[in-house]
């Protein structure tokens, strides 16, 4: 009978806040994190990947899922011709001694070094997104009370959090650039008067307030300030900071949230730094308020993961974390492009940096250099258009677009061209001008989409309308209705209308508008929002 090589273990040194060396000895063909041979180059300093590398080193015969069994034979042969085989041996089932099982184990240890990283007193690694994490988020605070008051422009896996934990929720409103139709942030005042507009009216104190920050067009908001003003209301601040992953990496950038003060941080590691789509992370902040909040974290963590976690964006979430603590020298060079792509914009003058203006707004107290909002209406165009435009003649990918606007993200690290979109720009400017020099061109539909709404009454709560009996009606008749649906125009997936909440006929109009210009409606009925589903309310 021949035994499996036995799986190194990785001992993390808390005084020296790093990890030794391997405590069993691997195969040759292994890695260990102190070597300098083959692969280990790739894992050094991150030991859930070390141990996931060790693993997949090892001859062994697998009887166990995934069905591919690690191996590029039988069904796994086309999965290695598409992904390579490397991809299959490091795609492995959860629970494995060596890996992810126990305490002390390298998974445990790759979530304190990011707890670390980012100034938390704990870090949980997820695989389902920050999506996932705002709704651990959403049913944590549940844990804490009912109340909740949120930004209005939340994203809406926080609505779904809501949703399935029952909450009594309430708004602050966001600062709004009308021009562009861009939600920014909220004060710390705004946040107070909430608060105080909440307890007047008769809905009470509230568990917890969730903000964002940064937004998707690069403001930061006041964190530390809105911390004070939340915790003096005894209640639990929660960040989403889907896209500051980076922020407390350089000195330059706004400092991480949890180290502001903050109770609770969802952020998407893989939107500006470096690990694999859908992977994300949730931190715990210090003090009396977070220690209460944990255990309802943990158990919403629980509820909310797969029971089958992707090792791959595991692996991927430590060498990020390793890659952001130590290449200083990639982060710099990055910053440093950022900053001469801005500058090149404003040289150029026909296409103004949107978020040069955000100074102006009280909310916004920094911006994130690497959202590069650009405001495209001298070609003409909307920027639904131009961002099509963008893709289909020059192979030229923005993040997202608005009437006026489009957005240009950089992850923290790379140092593209920006060159390559301001030429594409000023080309599709050009071709405007010469097919219609005496008119402007609003885009190839013509649709102009109205101010982003406010919201209407909140009639029931939406976990009443989200369960409660429904009917689909057109579109026109859906007006003064209760919603049954979170419908947001995404990107950015902010709710429009919330389940529980009366259908407006300016809600209609912006998510018909935004649906005819080429953006997706979360939660619709249809792609063309021709219907909604409401409420079958009793008739008195």
């Amino acid at each position: 009978m021949t035994h499996a090589p036995e799986v190194p273990t990785f001992a993390y040194d808390d005084a020296e806040g790093d990890f030794g060396g391997v405590s069993a000895n691997p195969p040759q063909s292994a890695m260990s994190l102190e070597n300098s041979t083959g692969a280990s180059r790739d894992t050094a300093g991150a030991p859930y990947a070390a141990a996931l590398a060790v693993h997949a080193a090892r001859d062994s015969t697998a009887f166990l899922v995934p069905g591919h069994g690690a191996d590029a034979t039988g069904l796994g042969l086309g999965q290695a011709e598409y992904f390579g085989e490397r991809v299959l041996e490091l795609d492995v089932t959860p629970l494995l001694d060596g890996i992810d099982l126990g305490d002390g184990s390298p998974r445990e240890q790759a979530e304190r070094l990011a707890a670390d990283a980012w100034g938390a007193s704990r870090t949980w690694f997820l695989t389902g997104g920050s999506s996932m994490g705002n709704r651990m988020a959403a049913l944590a605070a549940r844990g804490l009370g009912e109340g909740v008051l949120m930004q209005r422009s939340a994203h809406s896996s926080f609505v779904d959090g809501i949703i399935l934990g029952g909450s009594s929720p309430s708004f602050v409103l966001p600062e709004v650039d009308l021009e562009h139709g861009i939600a920014h942030g909220v004060t710390p005042a705004a946040v107070a008067d909430a608060l105080a507009e909440r307890r007047a009216s008769g809905g009470g104190d509230v568990a917890a307030v969730y903000i964002v920050s940064p937004s998707y067009f690069g403001a930061v908001a006041d964190v530390a300030g809105i911390a004070e003003v939340v915790h003096e209301a005894g209640a639990a601040l929660i960040v989403d900071a889907a896209w500051g992953a980076h922020f407390g990496f350089l000195p330059e950038l706004p400092d991480s949230p949890v180290r502001l003060g903050a109770d609770l941080v969802v952020t998407s590691t893989h939107k500006l730094t470096s690990s694999l789509s859908q992977s994300a992370l949730v931190h715990l902040g210090h003090g009396p308020i977070a220690r209460a909040l944990e255990p309802h974290v943990e158990r919403a963590h629980r509820m909310t993961a797969s029971t089958s976690e992707s090792s791959l964006l595991l692996a991927s979430l430590d060498l990020d974390r390793r890659d952001l603590v130590e290449r200083r020298d990639l982060l710099e060079a990055s910053y440093d492009a950022v900053l001469a792509a801005r500058d090149m914009f404003r040289a150029d003058g026909r296409f103004p940096v949107v978020s040069d203006a955000f100074d102006a707004y009280p909310s916004t107290v920094a911006i994130d250099p690497f959202r590069i909002p650009v405001d495209i209406r001298a070609t003409g165009l909307d920027g639904h258009t131009v961002r099509l435009r963008l893709a289909r003649e020059f192979g030229v990918m923005v993040e997202m677009a608005t009437v006026s606007c489009i957005v240009a993200v950089i992850g923290i690290g790379k140092t593209p061209d920006a060159r390559v979109l301001l030429d594409a720009l000023a080309e599709i400017t050009a071709d405007v001008a010469a097919a219609s020099p005496a008119t402007e061109v609003r885009g190839d539909s013509a649709v102009v989409i109205p101010p982003m709404p406010g919201p209407g009454e909140m009639r029931i709560r939406p976990r009443a309308a989200y369960l409660a009996d429904a009917e689909t009606v057109p579109w026109a008749d859906a007006i003064g209705r209760i919603s049954a649906d979170s419908l947001a125009a995404y990107p950015p997936g902010i709710p429009n209308v919330l389940p529980g909440e009366e259908i407006t006929v300016e809600v209609v109009e912006f998510l018909r508008a935004s649906a005819a210009a080429g953006s997706h409606v979360r939660g619709a009925v249809d792609s063309a929002v021709s219907a909604f589903r409401v409420v079958v309310e009793e008739q008195g």
